[in-house]
């Protein structure tokens, strides 16, 4: 029974799938840090008023002048700007990493035998499945 798991696992190709999981995972953190240590600090100081992250749309006030319901515009703004910066940093990470499967080599030039309407080199003076003339 675990003989037959592990072949499916392996035919399924799953440890690379569970290594690319943690991998992205790492990255992820790493990415995630950068955008929220090093390139957010620069976007405050950019745009005006350092806690824009709290800016929200108050939609109700208690009678005590709380906020009770309110849209999160800063959150989801930096949340949208966190995705556009995290998504650039991969981009240029699967750019730096991922090289494309090189082209495979051309194939030999055929060409058709016109008794048996077989492929056969182009080089070729005799069909080898007929014997005819090509």
């Amino acid at each position: 029974m675990l003989k037959k798991i592990m072949s499916m696992l392996e035919g399924l190709n799953a440890m690379s799938l569970a290594l690319g999981v943690i991998i992205g995972g790492a990255i992820g953190k790493v990415v995630g840090s950068l955008t929220s240590d090093v390139l957010m600090p620069l976007v405050s100081m950019v745009i005006p008023g350092g806690s824009w992250r709290n800016a929200e749309l108050v939609l109700k006030r208690s009678d005590a002048g709380e906020v009770v319901n309110a849209i999160k515009l800063g959150t989801f703004l930096g949340t949208v700007i966190d995705f556009l910066i995290i998504a650039w940093v991969v981009q240029l990470l699967s750019k730096a990493l991922v090289k494309p499967a090189p082209a495979p080599a051309p194939g030999p030039i055929m060409k058709t035998c016109s008794a048996c309407a077989e492929n056969v080199l182009a080089a070729a003076n005799k069909c080898r499945y007929c014997g005819s003339a090509v």
